[in-house]
C-alpha cells in the first residue's frame, strides 16, 4: 500500500523555544496512524528557528490529514503551521 509523506513547518510560540522539548511534545500529539519521519531545523530570522516535519501517512488516510493539522496547531509550544507539501511514497 502507497504511504503518504506530508511535510509541515512549525513554528514555535516563543522565540528562543527549547526545540527539542517542541519536538516531544509534537511527536505525542501526533493521532494514531501518523509517524514522525524526520524533524528538520530551519532558521528563519533573528534567532527564530523553525521546525520541518515530515510525517508519514497511511494511503488511505480518510482524513488524517486534517486530524494531524489541528493536532499540531494544540501542542503546547507551536505557534502556526505552514502546510508544505504532501506526495506519495
Amino acid at each position: 500500500m502507497a504511504r503518504v509523506v506530508a511535510s509541515i513547518k512549525i513554528f514555535p510560540a516563543e522565540p528562543g523555544a527549547n526545540l527539542e522539548d517542541l519536538k516531544g511534545e509534537i511527536k505525542r500529539a501526533l493521532p494514531e496512524g501518523i509517524e514522525v519521519y524526520k524533524m528538520e531545523e530551519e532558521p528563519i530570522a533573528f534567532g527564530l528557528v523553525a521546525l520541518v516535519g515530515h510525517f508519514v501517512l497511511p494511503g488511505d488516510s480518510g482524513g488524517l490529514m486534517e486530524k494531524l493539522e489541528e493536532g499540531l496547531k494544540s501542542t503546547p509550544g507551536v505557534g502556526e503551521i505552514q502546510f508544505i507539501s504532501a506526495r506519495r511514497v
